[in-house]
């Protein structure tokens, strides 16, 4: 079989390239792939759920700094920089820094959130209920997690449409939609850069009782995050915390029309929403891969990997490994047990706002199947031009 597992012509035209992770996983589980037309080096592609975890478990093996976590090959220069980011840390600087942030993102914290959460849900739905058709990506999909950063940043509502358009770029820079140019998406970083600058500005000077302040601040170990920790960390929330939740949401909606079946278990049981939305991030996949780099000689399952070595972990694949879930390829939104890696393999880099994911994607689809019970798919889905995020662009549906 022909694999190229990073074509980004590919995911635009058919979504995730999952025979071939199917074959790989039966055959060749860490496959040495080749490094594409741009002269990058050669990988490790890493597709089985076993191996996956123990990567993302491991990662005094497999650093996320050594050459960041992202597939892209960029200059040691603007490494360095990047490094700053959580993302791309590993521990001790990693531990550190998430135990400043965490504070934020507690399971009390987040599930006060909830109310407010379907709030939000009721209102988008007001607006839906008034037109005949919608776009579900823009209308629904991803105002929501955009209106939920704003209230976690303190931020007008009214900024919620320059987060979109600056996540878009940052995520969508080799999608001719949202940024012809690279150069788009690293200047849409500095705006937000610059935003969340003003934005601590503003806290310090007049301190509220929102997420912001408490990070701001010393915590009980008098550990406090600095000006650039702080920027950076606001990045990664309007990135992260925007487009895993949107392309959950709206892949998760496409998935319920492709299997109306489990659409109408929903309207009949709502009470099924929870385990829904565990079993819609792991057949979207949100985040489809990231990348680490071997720091010693060592051994993924049964293959030898050298130091230096960049290795890439597939979380679609490992989310439809037929070892761990029955039936992968089944969409069943009563699955449980689930332990999909679809917010990480555990290990230090488990997602911070797993909780708040789940939670938005929960009340969603509450609301969904209670007051829009006849939506249907009026048009097919445009799908992002991206290796690196599973995304829908476009859902156009009818609202009846």
């Amino acid at each position: 079989m022909d694999i190229n597992l990073v074509d980004q012509d590919l995911y635009a035209r058919e979504g995730a390239p999952h025979d071939q992770f199917a074959w790989l996983r039966a055959n060749d589980p860490v496959h040495r792939h080749d490094g594409g037309d741009l002269g990058w080096p050669d990988f490790w592609a890493v597709t089985r759920h076993a191996d996956v975890v123990q990567i993302s478990r491991r990662p005094d093996l497999f650093s996320s700094s050594r050459k960041l976590a992202l597939f892209d090959e960029m200059p040691e220069e603007q490494r360095e920089f990047q490094r700053m980011m959580m993302l791309n840390q590993d521990p001790p600087e990693h531990t550190r820094r998430r135990s400043l942030v965490n504070r934020g993102f507690t399971p009390r914290v987040i599930g006060a959130l909830e109310q407010h959460i379907r709030d939000i849900c009721h209102d988008l739905v007001d607006e839906a209920r008034g037109r005949s058709s919608i776009d579900f990506v823009r209308d629904i999909a991803a105002p929501l997690p955009l209106y939920v950063i704003c209230e976690l940043l303190g931020a007008p509502v009214e900024d919620r449409d320059k987060l979109f358009t600056w996540s878009n770029q940052m995520i969508g820079a080799e999608d001719p939609d949202y940024a012809a140019d690279p150069a788009e998406g690293r200047d849409a970083a500095a705006e937000v850069y610059a935003y969340a600058n003003r934005l601590a500005a503003e806290r310090r000077e007049e301190p509220r009782d929102d997420i912001i302040t408490k990070l701001l601040r010393p915590d009980d170990n008098g550990e406090v995050l600095d000006e650039n920790e702080f920027d950076l960390f606001v990045l990664l929330l309007v990135v992260a915390g925007n487009e895993t939740t949107r392309n959950a949401a709206s892949g998760g909606m496409l998935a319920l029309f492709e299997h109306p079946e489990q659409w109408r278990r929903l309207v009949a049981d709502r009470a099924l929403a929870g385990t829904a939305a565990d079993e819609i991030v792991r057949w979207v996949s949100p985040v489809n891969l990231f990348r680490r780099t071997a720091t010693a000689d060592t051994v993924i399952g049964e293959q030898e990997v050298k130091e230096g070595d960049k290795v890439v972990v597939f979380y679609t694949s490992a989310n439809r490994d037929e070892d761990v879930f029955a039936d992968p390829g089944v969409f069943d939104i009563g699955r449980t047990p689930n332990p999909h890696i679809g917010f990480g393999g555990g290990g230090a880099h488990f997602c911070l706002g797993n909780h708040l994911a789940k939670l938005e994607l929960r009340v969603l689809f509450e609301v969904l199947a209670e007051r829009l019970p006849n939506l249907a798919q009026a048009g097919p889905a445009r799908r992002l031009r991206s290796n690196f995020i599973n995304g829908i662009k476009e859902l156009p549906v009818t609202v009846s």
